[in-house]
């Protein structure tokens, strides 16, 4: 009788509602991760434009991690992509993705018995790109060691770890007044001497808004690429931009919307830059010196007094394989767990790997803290680590 009339009326006045009420569509829809929340916006015109607006709202970074080996067909990154990007509240713009050499490529195993399933490192990289949107840019690398804060909340404990299965894949949206690029310069077999105007074709050079480049090194035992790293390094060696990176075993992927880049045999560097005016960094170079909790944590006390705000910043430590345990006599994430003392809420990723580049400064809003001089600042180390923060501005 009655009481059904009424739950009928009632749904006609929600239909009513979710079809011409924005607000209340749009309360509604932030609920949803960005994969639901896309296909909602395939509704109707109101539910597309509240999509849109939702989505621009979502800049804060994400990330999935993967600690945990997967079954031998498939990396564990590869599954916790698949299995998380159904969760994430961005749409990812950029991805930086870092696993571990070992297993990433599975070139161990060797046993006759296991041969039938060794994995490709290109397979592995075309299965993590075909999870991500298609107009997204990607950098992979795959290096000896992983750094990686466990995914759930940016406070959660990072992990070093030196061998065994790990990766993660950050995610960056598209944020307001922040750009970020891939770039890639490979040793030309032919010239010797490296054409500097390809630092302005990849918004290295002429970019008054640069702030932070990482950089990776490949192929880094081949002849000449110490050389070649110090032709890319040296003219970005400027006091008002944060370099930091190392030397990694490979990159597996480098997609952005123009190019598709196959890791050569040659030796080269890959990297992301970050333009922005509101962009803060820092960084910090722990020497061979630093060999226990008082002189690590003494590192990170100069990085805190850079004062670079914590919310909506990440952390990166590139360490060589010559540090961690075996450096700090048995005691294993020293390093990062120096760097979760000081910054409890800044998630840390990162690799061991090659050789380290980076030196301690400081960018902020009037760019240096310390004095300018006119010798150059030395970057490439090894057995070192080098911490870096990145603070992509205040996020709404």
């Amino acid at each position: 009788g009655r009481g059904g009339g009424g739950t009928m009326e009632s749904a006609a006045k929600g239909g009513y509602v979710l079809a011409n009420l924005a607000e209340v569509v749009e309360r509604v829809l932030g609920f949803l991760p960005t994969k639901a929340l896309l296909r909602a916006a395939c509704v109707c015109r109101l539910w597309r434009e509240c999509a849109r607006r939702t989505l621009r709202t979502r800049q804060r970074i994400a990330w999935v991690s993967a600690l945990e080996p997967g079954p031998a067909e498939n990396h564990a990154l590869v599954r916790a992509l698949a299995r998380e990007l159904e969760n994430v509240h961005v749409l990812p713009q950029t991805v930086l993705y870092i696993a571990d050499a070992e297993t990433f490529s599975g070139h161990e195993e060797c046993h006759e018995q296991k041969k039938a399933r060794k994995r490709n490192s290109k397979e592995t990289a075309l299965a993590l790109e075909k999870l991500l949107p298609k107009r997204c840019q990607v950098l992979g690398l795959v290096t000896p060691g992983i750094v990686v804060t466990p995914m759930g909340s940016s406070s959660n404990q990072p992990q070093e770890i030196e061998e065994g299965e790990a990766g993660f894949a950050l995610l960056f949206p598209k944020i307001d007044g922040v750009k970020i690029h891939t770039f890639h310069f490979s040793k030309d077999v032919k010239n010797r001497v490296f054409d500097e105007s390809k630092f302005a074709e990849a918004g290295l050079k002429n970019n008054p808004d640069l702030r932070v480049v990482l950089l990776f090194g490949y192929n880094s035992w081949k002849t000449g690429a110490t050389r070649f790293l110090h032709q890319i390094v040296n003219p970005l060696n400027e006091k008002s931009i944060i370099l930091a990176g190392g030397q990694v075993e490979s990159f597996t992927s480098l997609t952005s919307e123009n190019k598709h880049a196959q890791p050569g045999d040659a030796c080269g560097v890959v990297g992301l830059a970050f333009s922005g005016p509101q962009i803060q960094s820092a960084t910090v170079l722990l020497d061979q010196d630093v060999a226990d909790e008082r002189t690590a944590e003494a590192a990170m006390q100069r990085l805190k007094a850079a004062n670079i705000p914590e919310h909506n910043t990440i952390g990166f430590m590139f360490a060589c394989v010559g540090r961690g345990y075996r450096h700090y006599k048995t005691k294993r994430n020293m390093e990062a767990d120096a760097f979760r003392k000081f910054f409890p809420n800044v998630p840390l990723f990162g690799f061991f790997g090659h050789g380290e580049i980076g030196c301690d400064r400081i960018v902020t809003g009037n760019f240096v803290l310390r004095e300018c001089n006119d010798i150059k600042d030395d970057l490439l180390h090894g057995y070192t680590t080098v911490m870096t923060l990145i603070h992509l501005g205040s996020t709404k």
